[in-house]
């Protein structure tokens, strides 16, 4: 795979870093990882290697996944709880990457600030995954991506709508979106857009690509004739003393029954979980025919062993 050859020795901080070329080779490296799970040959060429994962954020998938793919391509990966390493006793950053970087062969870090991560990369010596900040979750939108392609066969004339929080995967997936030429539709309410400069990278990228990005407040524009709509909790970590007034700004923001109907009869949906029924998404919604979203968990595994495998 071309993936494998170009990335090796790169950092995965945000797929904005990376090429049309380079995210579809990893999309295509993923579903062989996928193939070759399900045909129950096993593969281990990352024999020996290591990686440590710092978390500063709770997490189900995001551990799980990447310890997983770690164990099943051969590897070994240990868990760092943020507060139980000299970080949270007032370690640079720096030298913590300088000393995990002897120790290991990759790090992964789920952390708050986006600029720790970068902070990491830019000292560390070996790569350094970013298995999410409050700026951005590209692991998340490179599963995503490939869930909506095993459906759907294709990115071209494909619309994906996300409505609710501007947020880290709001981020991520107009990026993903629009570099691999997929139109893109955020309604989110005023003052919860994406992040300014995510909404014009991708657009120069859409420029580029032939994918549609927009971010409106209208719910209802968003999801019309959509191929995938996408959600997220209304209050993320960090973000719970919130919590009640997000309640009440997000409610005509729900992916409900009604809401659906405006999107094409086949849509997808997706969710990155954990989900709260009831408030982002109605249960019906939710657990219902066009729903995928445990499908979409488990290719968090497949996409993630193309990233180690690829950087590896």
């Amino acid at each position: 795979m071309n993936a494998v050859m170009s990335l090796k020795g790169r950092d995965f901080l945000t797929l904005l870093d990376f090429s049309t070329e380079e995210i579809l080779d990893l999309l295509a490296l993923a579903a062989d990882l996928k193939a070759k799970q399900k045909a129950g040959v096993s593969y281990t060429p990352l024999s020996g290697k290591t990686m440590a994962m710092i978390f500063e954020k709770p997490s189900t998938r995001t551990r799980v996944s990447f310890e997983v793919g770690m164990i099943q391509l051969g590897g070994q990966a240990m868990y760092l709880n943020g507060n139980h390493l000299q970080l949270g006793r007032g370690e640079t950053i720096a030298d913590t990457a300088r000393v995990l970087s002897q120790y290991v062969d990759v790090i992964m870090i789920r952390t708050f600030a986006h600029q720790k991560v970068e902070e990491l990369a830019e000292y560390a010596s070996v790569p350094v995954i970013n298995g999410l900040t409050d700026d951005d979750h590209p692991c998340q939108a490179l599963a995503d991506l490939l869930t909506i392609y095993e459906v759907k066969k294709t990115f071209q004339g494909v619309k994906l709508a996300y409505v609710g929080d501007g947020n880290n995967v709001a981020n991520a997936l107009l990026v993903a979106a629009a570099k691999v030429g997929m139109d893109v539709a955020i309604a989110c309410p005023p003052g919860y857009e994406p992040k300014k400069e995510y909404v014009e990278a991708a657009c120069r990228v859409g420029e580029q690509t032939g994918a549609a990005v927009t971010v409106t407040h209208d719910p209802l524009v968003a999801v019309a004739g959509a191929d995938a709509i996408y959600t997220d909790v209304w209050t993320s970590m960090g973000q719970e003393s919130e919590s009640s007034e997000r309640l009440q700004v997000f409610q005509p923001y729900q992916v409900n029954e009604e809401l659906v109907k405006a999107a094409k009869p086949d849509y997808l949906f997706l969710h990155c979980l954990p989900a709260h029924r009831g408030e982002e998404v109605t249960a019906g919604v939710m657990d219902g025919p066009n729903s995928v979203v445990f499908e979409q968990a488990g290719n968090r595994l497949h996409a993630q062993k193309a990233i180690l495998l690829s950087v590896l």
